[in-house]
Parts: structure tokens; C-alpha cells; sequence
């Protein structure tokens, strides 16, 4: 007499059927898988070629033709093709009559592109560094140097992403024709001025022929910058620096006798007390600290307010660090300047205003003035006055922890920049923080800070 399964051992074998149906089905998957990969690879290499074939004919012939060829140009050689062949095949004279219209309009186009054009063209700058707010100016001489005359041209000048156009008139053979310009200069930039292009195309604008003509230069606009009058010296006590309560065996700033130690230089023995006292003693001095001017520039736009304001702001406290740098070099003092992007060149007076003027703010959640601070002390261990330079939304409790990076000794001031703020100094421990609304008011903040 048989029996029938039990309810658990059906479970059972249900069970091992599903999980051999679930390991076929990945195996498929995966075999699948493998096949796909292997076909996409084999596709990939087969179509590599083509695809380095397409893009070489592109730069060769497709690429030259887009900077001649207008996109309504090539709207209108599309639409000729497509009516030549649809009047072909069908037969239809009103298709024939259009593509005939669109060629005879692109053959006129290209009449008036063809052609030589010989010229010999100079671009001037007065000057190739001018601060915000001066005049740049500059003149484009065009001399024909043929013995034909010249049709009226069209030349076009690149001024950062601006283009300025002139129209030259004809010249006869050796004439020459001058045009002056100006460029505006209301904001820091650095501005590439250049090339020069002549411009031929038709009347349609289908049709396009550029000459470059000029090499392209460099136009710094630094900076606006305010004379100091001397206000930093304040700052450092005497010419060869800030004494130090670290002594030393050899410095300018007398501190007190000793008895000799074997190895003292007996230049420094005061024979007199050694006489009075009948044992051999040595002058011993302060150790000074060497006039090194470090500045920290946040360019951390989160620090200047609103983005309706952070920008002028920036520039309030970069024209601020700029008028400091330039006194400390004018002055013949060490100077380092750092960023968060990094340190700037000051090795000379233009170097540091162009490198400042490349400088670029922008908004750095995890980099703040402490950071900051703490980087360029790091950098300039031996600096003697360092100057932080952020915006007006840098709180108090950010300053102060800015300032404990700054070893004892050094004297640090902290300037906020910000349109419209009142010209102010407060004490935030050691910290002297002054309060900038205006470049003007600078020199009065740095003679402040100096009482």
C-alpha cells in the first residue's frame, strides 16, 4: 500500500524546483550578459574606425566650410539638393525653378567672397596695463602696399568677448587709414585684445571670408588702488623690525649682560662691567623679527554678502590688498600675498597687480578666513604683521578663530570690506578689526590702527 507525500516534503520539492529554476534563469542572464558585452565590444571596434574616419573628414573639410558657410547658407545648399532632386525625380518645374534660385543665389555669394586681399595692418595699445576707470587706448593703421586700389572692407576687432567693428574705406595704392578706439575699463580684467580680421561676405549673409591679419595681446585692467602715505610704517617699530621676547646672541637690540659661555663671540664681551666685576660678561639682545608684511585675501565670495553685492565687495577688499602691497613694496619690505587659491607673485609691484588681477572669487563652503589664516602663516613663518582681508558678513567668533593661527608677536589686523560700512576699528583680543565702506577711507583706518 503506497503513500502519498507529505504537505512538508511537497513544500520541500517545491522549493529545490524553484531555486534550480532561479539558478538556470541567472545562468541565462548571465550568458546573455557575456554575449551582449562581447557583441557591444566587437560593434564598438568595428565602428571605432568609421567613427575616427567621420571626425578626421570632419576636421578637414566640414570644420573649414562652418567658418565660411553662414548656417542660412547652409539652410539654402540644403534646399537647393532637396529640390534639384525632387524636380528631378518627379519632374516638377516649380522644384527645378527654386533650386535654380537658391544655386544662382549661393553663385552670387560666392562672387563676392573670392577674391584677394592684401593689406598690411599694425594694432597699438598706449599702454598694455591701465587701473579701473583709465583710458585704454588704442589705433589700428591699415595700409594697402599693392599698386591696386582697395574695395571698402570690413575689418573686426576681438575685445575680450566683445567685437568691435571698422569700416575701411578704399585706399589707393600706398594710402593708409588710422582708427582710434577706447576700451572700457570699468571692471578688473585681464581683456585679449585682438586679432584683427578683415570680413568679406555678401549682402544674404550666406557667405563668410575672414583674414586674420594681427596677433592677439594682453590687456590688464589692475585694480583701483589709494596712495597710503606712509600709514604702514606705524606698524613695525623701528627699520630692522619687531623685537621679540625670544633671546638671542647676536641682534641690534640690547636686552641685558650675562656671564660668558665657552663659544661666545668675544666681540660682544662689555669689558668694562668685566672689569668691575672681575668675571667675563656678554652683551645679550632681543631677537628682532625682520619687516615681512603677509596678506590673507579671502576669495571666498560666501564671505561678501548677497551675490547682488558679494562681487563689488571683493573688490573693495582686493583694491584694499592691492593699496597695501604696493606701499610694502614701494617701502622695500618683504611682502607675501595669499589666497585660497593660492599664493600671488610679489616679487615686483606689476607682477603682484596682474597676478591679482587673473584672481577670480568665488564661492568656497569648506575653505573660510581661518583656513585661510592658518595657510599663510604655515606658508610665511616669518611674518611680522599679517593683514586679513574678508567681507562684512565674516563674523566675530570667524575672526577670533582666525587669530588664534596667529603666533605671538605678530601683530594682525583684520580689515572688513563692504560698500556702504562706517570706517571703524574695534579689538577682538589681540585681533585689530577695521571696518572698510570706502577705498578713500583706507589710509584713515591704517593711521587709526597705528595709534
Amino acid at each position: 500500500m503506497s503513500r502519498r507525500p507529505t504537505g512538508a516534503g511537497s513544500r520541500a520539492s517545491t522549493r529545490a524546483a524553484a531555486r534550480s529554476t532561479a539558478r538556470a534563469l541567472k545562468a541565462t542572464a548571465d550568458k546573455s550578459a557575456g554575449l551582449l558585452s562581447e557583441a557591444t565590444a566587437l560593434l564598438r571596434e568595428a565602428l571605432d574606425p568609421l567613427l575616427v574616419r567621420c571626425r578626421t573628414l570632419f576636421a578637414k573639410y566640414l570644420a573649414p566650410a562652418g567658418r565660411v558657410v553662414s548656417p542660412l547658407g547652409f539652410v539654402v545648399a540644403g534646399t537647393a539638393a532637396l529640390l534639384w532632386l525632387l524636380g528631378v525625380v518627379f519632374g516638377w518645374q516649380e522644384a527645378l525653378l527654386g533650386a535654380f534660385m537658391a544655386t544662382l543665389l549661393l553663385l552670387v555669394a560666392v562672387g563676392f567672397i573670392i577674391g584677394r586681399s592684401d593689406f598690411r595692418i599694425t594694432l597699438e595699445l598706449n599702454r598694455t596695463r591701465v587701473a579701473v576707470g583709465d583710458r585704454a587706448v588704442g589705433a589700428m593703421e591699415v595700409l594697402n602696399p599693392t599698386a591696386r586700389t582697395s574695395l571698402t572692407t570690413l575689418m573686426e576687432l576681438s575685445v575680450g568677448a566683445a567685437v568691435a567693428t571698422f569700416r575701411v574705406p578704399r585706399l589707393g595704392p600706398g594710402e593708409q587709414h588710422e582708427d582710434l578706439f577706447t576700451i572700457p575699463t570699468r571692471r578688473r580684467a585681464v581683456l585679449s585684445v585682438g586679432p584683427v580680421r578683415s570680413v568679406r561676405q555678401d549682402p544674404f549673409g550666406l557667405l563668410r571670408r575672414q583674414v586674420r591679419w594681427t596677433e592677439r595681446y594682453e590687456l590688464f585692467v589692475h585694480p583701483k588702488t589709494t596712495a597710503l602715505h606712509g600709514s604702514s610704517a606705524g606698524f613695525i617699530r623701528d627699520l630692522e623690525g619687531m623685537t621679540t621676547r625670544d633671546l638671542s646672541n647676536s641682534d641690534v637690540s640690547f636686552h641685558a649682560l650675562r656671564g660668558y659661555v665657552a663659544g661666545d663671540d668675544r666681540r660682544h664681551i662689555h669689558w668694562k662691567s668685566s672689569a668691575r666685576t672681575s668675571e667675563l660678561m656678554v652683551r645679550q639682545f632681543e631677537e628682532t623679527r625682520r619687516s615681512h608684511l603677509a596678506i590673507a585675501l579671502s576669495a571666498n565670495l560666501g564671505e561678501y554678502g548677497d551675490p547682488a553685492t558679494g562681487p563689488d565687495d571683493f573688490e573693495l577688499a582686493l583694491s584694499a590688498a592691492a593699496s597695501i602691497g604696493l606701499q610694502a613694496v614701494t617701502d622695500q619690505r618683504k611682502l607675501s600675498v595669499l589666497a585660497q587659491t593660492g599664493p600671488v607673485r610679489t616679487d615686483t609691484g606689476r607682477n603682484m597687480l596682474d597676478s591679482l588681477t587673473r584672481l577670480q572669487a568665488r564661492t568656497l563652503p569648506r575653505h573660510d578666513v581661518a583656513d585661510l589664516v592658518r595657510t599663510t602663516i604655515e606658508t610665511v613663518p616669518g611674518a611680522s604683521v599679517v593683514f586679513i582681508l574678508t567681507g562684512a558678513t565674516t563674523t566675530a567668533r570667524q575672526l577670533r578663530e582666525a587669530s588664534m593661527h596667529v603666533p605671538f608677536g605678530v601683530r594682525a589686523i583684520a580689515i572688513r570690506a563692504g560698500h556702504g560700512l562706517r570706517a571703524t576699528r574695534a579689538d577682538i583680543g589681540e585681533l585689530t578689526v577695521l571696518s572698510l565702506g570706502s577705498l578713500d577711507e583706507l589710509a584713515l583706518l591704517l593711521r587709526r590702527a597705528a595709534a
